[in-house]
């Protein structure tokens, strides 16, 4: 993790506990939308929820394609949820304040709803960025096409960024691109083996980062000067992005 500069990560049961039950509540209203929408039953509605899931990668993405949806109707229906459920973490604050380099939110969901999310765990600030489902022009991921474009219009080098997900075959892609990849382990049904082994599994991202990464992380050079200062200098602060 030394040559890591770009930190990033997926949102939704990766930074915050899938013990939270926030994306439980996303499922249902998911499943209502498309029950009410094609005016089915709900086991038949998620049914169709799941199929989608497996083969566009969002359902969104089903019922955009097959059922000429509107994309966003269905984001603010199925987000409209219960953000009490969710715990401020302070520890993933305090790790992500210290990671080096620029940190990215890449999540399928949309930015008004990652960022009540971010806000929620008290980590909005941490971030320069959300590249959501809208800036992928609704391709989610795992199609790699969506990571170049992530990639592109953020000036990442895959070489040295690491990407943070719950679903292994979202890191998949990264990893075809160069990218590090860490899989922040998930044992909901939702959740499929991909065959593909992530570089690094972790149980709880905050913990991790304190206790792997955190030690491992280059710290920013002391300027002493040699000799008394001719001018007054500029004190360096360092801008949160």
């Amino acid at each position: 993790m030394a040559d890591i500069d770009v930190w990033v990560f997926d949102l939704d049961n990766t930074l915050y506990p899938p013990k939270s039950s926030l994306f439980p509540q996303i499922d249902t209203r998911i499943r209502d939308y498309i029950a009410n929408f094609l005016g089915v039953l709900p086991e038949e509605a998620y049914r169709i929820q799941k199929h989608f899931f497996h083969t566009y990668g969002t359902s969104l993405m089903g019922m955009t394609r097959e059922h000429g949806a509107e994309p966003r109707p269905f984001l603010d229906y199925v987000h409209d949820i219960d953000m009490s459920v969710i715990e401020p973490d302070s520890a993933l604050c305090s790790a992500l304040e210290q990671l080096p380099g620029r940190k990215l939110v890449f999540t399928n969901a949309d930015a008004r709803y990652a960022t009540r999310v971010l806000e929620r765990i008290g980590i909005g600030h941490c971030f320069e960025t959300i590249f959501d489902i809208e800036a992928a022009g609704y391709l989610p991921k795992p199609h790699a096409a969506t990571y170049r474009r992530m990639l592109a219009e953020h000036g990442v080098d895959p070489a040295t960024a690491v990407m943070f997900d719950d679903l292994p075959r979202n890191l998949v892609p990264a990893a075809e691109l160069g990218m590090t990849t860490v899989w922040v382990s998930n044992t909901a049904e939702w959740v499929t083996e991909t065959g593909v082994a992530p570089d690094h599994t972790v149980e709880h991202l905050a913990d991790w980062l304190h206790t792997e990464v955190l030690p491992l992380a280059p710290r920013p050079a002391i300027d002493t000067p040699t000799a008394p200062a001719m001018v007054p200098r500029t004190p360096y602060t360092q801008e949160k992005p």
